[in-house]
C-alpha cells in the first residue's frame, strides 16, 4: 500500500477515535448539568431530598436512577431524618465543574413547621464538587471541620437508588456479588442514635420532641437500628447485566457500603454510602461515578393519547414526544383494530410543536375520523394504547369509579365491605380529644396559645365521631378536604343531575356496603358524609375545626386497616387530636362550600341542609377579613346568595365591583353565577369586560406547553392543579360561553387520562383506562395496590427538565391521592365532558 495513503487512513482513523473519545465525554450544558449523550448527571438542581430528589442524580438513557447523593447524618435516612441548608450553587464551564455549598444543621427546620426535624448538636459547612472528566463524573466532598468523635460513624455521602427497578437484579461489589432483595432482609444492628444529642438551634420551635419521637420505634430516631450492609468495598458496579442501567461507583479512600433503606423505613430506597473518617477535612469523600454510555441510543418516541378514548364529535390530538436530538421524521398512521385484523385509517404528517421540557413535540389530529371502534395510534416502532372512538365512552366506568369506590374506601368512622372483601373495619370512633396549646404538631398543624373553644387540651370533644374521609394516606380530616370535597361533589349534583345508586351507606351502624344499592344518590350520600363532619365539629366547638388527626408519629406512618390506629373507645392516649385556628381566609372558603351543600342536601337530609346554611352564614357574619381573606368572603357572598337570594349578599358583591374585577383570576370561575342571578347592567358590565382580560391570560397560558394548558409542578406533579384549572374553566364557559372556549376541559381531562410528559403515559385514574396508575399511594401502598377511581397526583418535575412518573408505592408527590379536589375534581371533568359534547 502507498505509504502516504496508509498515513491518511492513520490520520483519518486517529481522528474519528479522538471525536469518539469526546463523545464519551460529560459535559456541562446550558441545562445546568451533566450530558453524555443519553446519560444525564444532574446536581443539587432539584429541592426536595426528603421525597428522593436532591443532591447528585443520575438519569440513564431515559430513566433515573440513583438520586440524593450528599452528606447525611444516618446510613438509610428517612422523610424526618436532618437535611442540609443548600447555601450556594456554582457552575463553571471552564473547568466543566458544579460546586454546592452547604452546611448542617438547618435551623429554620429544627421542631418547628410542617414536618419538623430533630437536628443534633454538630455545625459544620462543607462543599461538594462535581467535575466532569471524560466518561466519569468526579465527586469530592471539603469540610470547614473534622467531624467531632461521638459522630464518627453517623456521618456520611450517600447515595440512593431507586428501588423499583432493581428487584432481583445484579450487583457486584469488588470481588462479592448479589441480586438486590425484594424485600429487607437481616440481621440488623444497633448503633447509638443521634438523638441523644439534640441540638438547641432554635429557642422557638414548638414542636415536642417527646410527643414526635414517642415510645418504641420511631420514624423520626429510626437510625438506631439499621441493617447490616449488604456488601462492603471500593468498587460497586450496579446492574453489571445491563447496558442501559449499568453504572459503577468507586470510592477513592473511604469504603463503600451497600444498605437497606427498607429496614427501617418501609418507603425506604437501597444507599449506598461512604462514612467520614476522624480528623479530615479536605477530600474526606472521593467518588468515580462512571455510567455505561451506549452511544447510539436515542429516547423512544412516545405516543400519548387518552387511555379510554374519545367521543365521535370530540377534538383527538395525539402528542408524540421526540428526543430533541431526533431529526427523523416519521408519519404518524391512525390504524382500526377491526375483528379481521388491522386497517390503516389516516396517516398524515405530524404537526411541529417544538421543544417542551427535554424533549420536542409533534402533534397527530385526526378529529375528522368519527367511525366508532377500536384504535391505535402508531409512530415508527412506538405505539400507543388500543383506545376506543365512541359515543358511549364516559357511561361507565370512568367517573363512575370515584364514586363507587374511592369515596366509599375513604370514608371515616366506618366499616367499608366489598362483597368478601373488608377494606377497613370501623375506624376512629373515639373521636376526639382537644389537642395540646402552644404545639406544633407534624404534617402542618399547630395549636396557638389557646384552644379557641371551652374546651381545656386534653378534654374530649363530642360529636366528632361521625362522617368525612380520610385524606390520602394519612388518615386525617383537614377542615379544608372535608369541605372542598362536599363542595365539588354538590356543584356535579347541581351541574349534572347525576343519580347513581350502587353503594349502601349507613350513618347510623357505621356501615358502608360496595355495590349494594340502598334506594339513595350516591353522590348526595357522600355530600352528606363531608358535611357531617363539618358541621358536627363547628356545632360541637362552636368554631370550625382546623383538622382531626393522630396524635403521633407512629401512629402516622401507619400502613393498613384505619381500625388499628386506635381502639374507638374514648378518652385514652391513642384518641386522635382535633385542632383549632383562627384563619379568616379558611373559615369564609367554607362558609361559601357549606352555603353550597345546603342547596342540594334541601329534600334529602333538610336538617342537616339548615344546619349548613346556619353554619355558613354565621361563619360570613362573624369572620373578620384581613388582605388575603377577601376574596374568600366574596366567594362566601355569591353562595350564599345563590343559595338564599338574599339581597344582604348581592349588595356586598356589588359593594365589591372593583376588587372583584382586579381580582378576576382567582374569583371568576364562581363569580359568573352570582353575577347572572345579580342581573345588575352595571356590575354585569364591569364582569364581562375582566372576564375578556382573563381569557387572554388563559389563552396565552395554553400555548406554554404542547397539551393546550399549562404544566407547572413544584413538588407535587401537576395533575390536581390541571384537573382544578380544568374544573374552574367549566364554570367559566358555560357562564360566558361567547367569551371562553371549552377546550381547556377537554384538554385538562386528556392529561389525566394519559396525555401528558414522559415516558409512563398512564392515566392518573387508577383503574380507568386501558393503562393506569395501579400502584398508589393510598391506606394500602404497603401491598403495592391502589384504590379504583382514586386520581394520583401524577407526573412530577425533576429539575430542571425531567418528567418523571414511577411506578412506586411511596412518592407521594407522584402517586398520592387526595380530598378536596383530585378524584372529584376529575369526576367532575368527565361529567362536564360528558354534558358539552352531547350538546
Amino acid at each position: 500500500m502507498n505509504m502516504n495513503k496508509l498515513f491518511f487512513i492513520l490520520y483519518l482513523f486517529s481522528l474519528l477515535c479522538v471525536n469518539n473519545l469526546r463523545a464519551q465525554e460529560f459535559k456541562l450544558t446550558s441545562s445546568g448539568y451533566f450530558q453524555n449523550n443519553g446519560v444525564d448527571v444532574m446536581a443539587f438542581d432539584d429541592i426536595y431530598p426528603e421525597g428522593h430528589q436532591g443532591g447528585v442524580s443520575l438519569i440513564m438513557h431515559g430513566n433515573r436512577v440513583a438520586t440524593n447523593g450528599d452528606i447525611r447524618l444516618e446510613p438509610t435516612p428517612g422523610q424526618w431524618q436532618p437535611v442540609p441548608k443548600q447555601r450556594d450553587r456554582k457552575l463553571d464551564p471552564t473547568t466543566n465543574t458544579i460546586t454546592a455549598s452547604l452546611s448542617y444543621p438547618d435551623s429554620s427546620r429544627h421542631v418547628t413547621g410542617f414536618n419538623p426535624i430533630i437536628y443534633p448538636d454538630l455545625v459544620f459547612n462543607y462543599k461538594v464538587n462535581v467535575v466532569g472528566k471524560g466518561g466519569s463524573v468526579i465527586v469530592t466532598v471539603d469540610l470547614d471541620r473534622p467531624i467531632p468523635q461521638e459522630y464518627i460513624g453517623k456521618v456520611g455521602f450517600n447515595m440512593e437508588l431507586f428501588p423499583g427497578t432493581l428487584f432481583g437484579k445484579p450487583w457486584i461489589m469488588d470481588d462479592m456479588t448479589g441480586i438486590f432483595p425484594q424485600q429487607p432482609n437481616g440481621p440488623t444492628r444497633y448503633e447509638p442514635s443521634n438523638h441523644k444529642h439534640q441540638g438547641n438551634f432554635n429557642p422557638d420551635g414548638e414542636a415536642s420532641v417527646e410527643q414526635l419521637a414517642g415510645n418504641g420505634y420511631s420514624p423520626i430516631i429510626a437510625d438506631d437500628i439499621v441493617s447490616e450492609p449488604y456488601a462492603v468495598g471500593h468498587n460497586f458496579v450496579v446492574r453489571p447485566d445491563d447496558p442501559y442501567n449499568k453504572f459503577t461507583i468507586e470510592s477513592k479512600g473511604t469504603e463503600l457500603k451497600l444498605y437497606d433503606g427498607r429496614m427501617n423505613h418501609n418507603n425506604g430506597w437501597f444507599v449506598v454510602r461512604s462514612e467520614i473518617s476522624a480528623g479530615k477535612t479536605k477530600e474526606v469523600v472521593k467518588w468515580v461515578i462512571t455510567p455505561n454510555v451506549v452511544n447510539d441510543w436515542h429516547y423512544k418516541p412516545v405516543v400519548q393519547t387518552s387511555q379510554i378514548g374519545y367521543q365521535t364529535n370530540q377534538q383527538k390530538v395525539a402528542i408524540i414526544e421526540l428526543d430533541k436530538r431526533e431529526i427523523k421524521r416519521e408519519t404518524p398512521t391512525l390504524v382500526q383494530i377491526t375483528d379481521s385484523g388491522e386497517k390503516e385509517i389516516l396517516k398524515v404528517a405530524g404537526e411541529e410543536w417544538g421543544q417542551f421540557l427535554r424533549y420536542n413535540y409533534l402533534k397527530f389530529d385526526f378529529s375528522k375520523i368519527k367511525k366508532a371502534g377500536l384504535y391505535q395510534v402508531r409512530y415508527g416502532n412506538s405505539v400507543s394504547s388500543v383506545f376506543r372512538i365512541a359515543d358511549d365512552i364516559y357511561d361507565r366506568g370512568v367517573w363512575q369509579p370515584v364514586l363507587e369506590y374511592f369515596l366509599p374506601v375513604q370514608m371515616c368512622h366506618m366499616r367499608v365491605n366489598e362483597k368478601y372483601r373488608v377494606w377497613h373495619d370501623e375506624c376512629h370512633l373515639d373521636d376526639a380529644r382537644m389537642a395540646p396549646v402552644n404545639f406544633n404538631h407534624i404534617d402542618g398543624y399547630a395549636q396557638g396559645p389557646s384552644t379557641l373553644t371551652d374546651y381545656s387540651p386534653g378534654d374530649v370533644v363530642p360529636g366528632l365521631n361521625i362522617g368525612g374521609w380520610h385524606d390520602a394516606g394519612d388518615f386525617d380530616l383537614r377542615v379544608e378536604s372535608q369541605a372542598g370535597e362536599s363542595y365539588i361533589l354538590a356543584l356535579a349534583y347541581e351541574a349534572f343531575n347525576v343519580n347513581y345508586d350502587v353503594t349502601s351507606i349507613d350513618q347510623n351502624k357505621h356501615l358502608t356496603e360496595i355495590h349494594q344499592p340502598d334506594g339513595k344518590n350516591d353522590l348526595l350520600q357522600q355530600v352528606e358524609n363531608g358535611v357531617l363532619t363539618v358541621v358536627g365539629g363547628y356545632r360541637s366547638l362552636g368554631r370550625l375545626y382546623r383538622g382531626i388527626i393522630c396524635n403521633g408519629l407512629r401512629q402516622y406512618v401507619m400502613l393498613g386497616d384505619a381500625s388499628a390506629m386506635t381502639d374507638n373507645k374514648i378518652g385514652n392516649v391513642d384518641d386522635r387530636w382535633v385542632f383549632t385556628e383562627d384563619n379568616p381566609r379558611r373559615e369564609l372558603t367554607t362558609a361559601a362550600q357549606m352555603a353550597a351543600a345546603s342547596r342540594v342536601l334541601k329534600g334529602f337530609n333538610d336538617t342537616l341542609s339548615a344546619q349548613a346554611l346556619d353554619c355558613a352564614r354565621a361563619l360570613f357574619d362573624v369572620t373578620e377579613i384581613n388582605g388575603r381573606s377577601k376574596s374568600a368572603k366574596v366567594h362566601a357572598a355569591a353562595e350564599l346568595y345563590l343559595t338564599t337570594s338574599d339581597d344582604k349578599y348581592k349588595n356586598y358583591l356589588l359593594s365589591e365591583t372593583e376588587f372583584i374585577t382586579q381580582a378576576i383570576s382567582s374569583v371568576g370561575w364562581y363569580i359568573g353565577r352570582a353575577e347572572k342571578k345579580i342581573n345588575d347592567a352595571d356590575f354585569t358590565k364591569a364582569v364581562r369586560e375582566a372576564m375578556i382580560t382573563l381569557r387572554d391570560q388563559i389563552e396565552e397560558q395554553g400555548t406554554e406547553t404542547p397539551y393546550g394548558i399549562p404544566y407547572r409542578p413544584h413538588i407535587w406533579g401537576a395533575g390536581w392543579n390541571i384537573q382544578a384549572f380544568g374544573f374552574n374553566q367549566y364554570f367559566l364557559h358555560t357562564s360566558y360561553p361567547d367569551i371562553f372556549k371549552s377546550e381547556y376541559i377537554y384538554n385538562a381531562l386528556n392529561f389525566i387520562l394519559g396525555c401528558h410528559p414522559g415516558s409512563n403515559t398512564s392515566s392518573f385514574a387508577s383503574g380507568v383506562g386501558a393503562c393506569s396508575a395501579t400502584v398508589g399511594y393510598g391506606l394500602n401502598r404497603a401491598d403495592w395496590s391502589y384504590i379504583p377511581g382514586g386520581v394520583v397526583s401524577g407526573t412530577a418535575l425533576i429539575r430542571p427538565d425531567f418528567p418523571e412518573l414511577l411506578e412506586f408505592p411511596y412518592l407521594w408527590q407522584q402517586v398520592e391521592y387526595v380530598l378536596g379536589g383530585g378524584s372529584s375534581h376529575y369526576m367532575f371533568l368527565v361529567l362536564a365532558a360528558q354534558q358539552l359534547l352531547d350538546e
